[in-house]
């Protein structure tokens, strides 16, 4: 079967050739074409056991999209001109989404955006790293909104590699900044998945115990096959057995929606401490045994208390109505508003013209304000925590997928406190 991607490029060549064969092809080029648009690529599990995720991400980045060019697009010194976003299907293989990659520059994309997979991210970052050394004509930048691994802004930086979430130590901090108020809490149980950011989650878990609770025992430690486990039973049998009042996990997709319903159907009563509890099945999943225990940190939630907040929910609501769709990220729109921005600083779409640009992004949206931190291409921005109580219940005006069940924000943490320190030694183009 051809890959879709052929048969875009064939369409796009045909419509081509049928252009040049007409005596009229010279006069529609200059009178009447639209300005070419600005290419995204979004390469990311558009199929497999992660799919779900990855269309949630394409949802947040097409409102986005929508959002800069209704008010005409990207302006520059030529005219304005569009924004549009394409994806391409990585299957949840970092193969897939290196072919994908190659296939989107010949597209004509010089922007990329992934973040579903700590392991893929690095490996875009090394053939992006080395196409840009070897093919300065086609230099590629590489957004990032969700993969959290702290080696990809501190010793694997890249100029050509922006973060726009927090990373999983910025995360675990704000955590534990809920974990010091729990003096109940006296074993813990820490469970992830098997791959560069699951290993960096656990340690960080471990590290900042041992520096903030030193009264918490750590009953279980232990890492699973990352999207291949169906039946997490095994593992909610060993949660229940060993004691544990909270598991700590940095598991996201249906990895933590079948652990947290596996715990739930073992009769397991304990707090789950999450970077990802928050939506994408996990709350349904848990129902009420998830009351005032499953706790989840984010760069923003629906529920957190401004007029702003509410109808930036209000309006993502409005353009995806379906409760299976209600998964919005603010920083997804905070790093589109950083690319039209430097773009248009910038002044043209050179790679590093709008990579300096990007490093001093600083853009507000609904309330909602960011920066990038030139150092190391880490965006700084507001942290929240909340934890899950059923929708109605004051501070809990939204629900989440139409589960019935929300989360109320417990704790801020201003970008200040949120910031972290980086051992980047960033080499930028001459």
């Amino acid at each position: 079967m051809t890959p879709p991607f052929i048969w875009r490029r064939q369409a796009l060549k045909f419509a081509a050739l049928a252009l040049c064969a007409s005596p009229f092809a010279g006069l529609a080029q200059t009178s009447s074409a639209p300005p070419a648009p600005i290419r995204l690529a979004l390469i990311e599990s558009m199929s497999g056991p992660f799919a779900n995720t990855g269309e949630a991400v394409f949802r947040n980045l097409l409102w986005a999209v929508e959002r800069v060019n209704a008010r005409g697009g990207v302006k520059l010194p030529g005219g304005a001109r569009p924004l549009q976003l394409d994806r391409y299907d990585s299957k949840g293989q970092n193969e897939e989404a290196l072919s994908a990659l190659r296939a989107a520059m010949d597209d004509g994309a010089r922007i990329v955006l992934q973040g579903n997979s700590s392991a893929t991210a690095a490996a875009l970052v090394d053939a992006i790293d080395k196409n840009n050394e070897r093919d300065p004509a086609r230099r590629v930048i590489f957004l990032n909104y969700a993969a959290v691994d702290p080696v990809l802004t501190n010793e694997r930086c890249s100029f050509w590699h922006f973060r726009f979430d927090a990373h999983a130590d910025m995360r675990v901090a704000a955590l534990m900044d809920v974990v010091k108020d729990d003096a109940a809490l006296k074993r813990a149980y820490l469970i992830g998945q098997d791959y560069s950011f699951g290993q960096s989650v656990l340690r960080e878990v471990r590290r900042q115990l041992g520096v903030q609770r030193t009264d918490v025992e750590i009953v279980g430690d232990e890492l699973h096959p990352m999207g291949k486990v169906k039946d997490f039973a095994p593992y909610a049998t060993k949660i229940l057995a060993s004691g544990a009042q909270a598991v700590f996990t940095g598991n996201w997709g249906n990895d933590l929606t079948l652990l947290v319903k596996a715990a739930r159907e073992a009769g397991f009563n304990g707090s789950f401490y999450t970077f990802y509890g928050n939506a994408l099945g996990a709350p349904a999943a848990i129902g009420d045994a998830g009351i005032g225990r499953v706790v989840a940190v984010a760069d923003w939630l629906p529920n957190v208390q401004t007029a702003q907040s509410e109808a930036f929910y209000r309006a993502f609501r409005a353009r995806f109505p379906k409760p299976a769709d209600d998964y919005v990220h603010m920083r997804m729109q905070l790093l589109v508003e950083s690319l039209a921005q430097a773009v248009e600083r910038a002044g043209s779409v050179d790679a590093v013209a709008v990579a300096r640009a990007l490093e001093q992004a600083d853009v507000s949206l609904y309330g909602q304000r960011g920066r990038m931190r030139a150092a190391d291409h880490q965006f700084q921005q507001q942290l929240v925590v909340g934890v899950m109580d059923r929708q109605g219940k004051p501070g809990v005006q939204f629900d989440v997928e139409g589960s019935g069940y929300g989360f109320r924000v417990i704790k801020t943490i201003a970008p200040e406190r949120a910031e972290l320190p980086t051992s980047c030694k960033m080499k930028r183009p001459s």
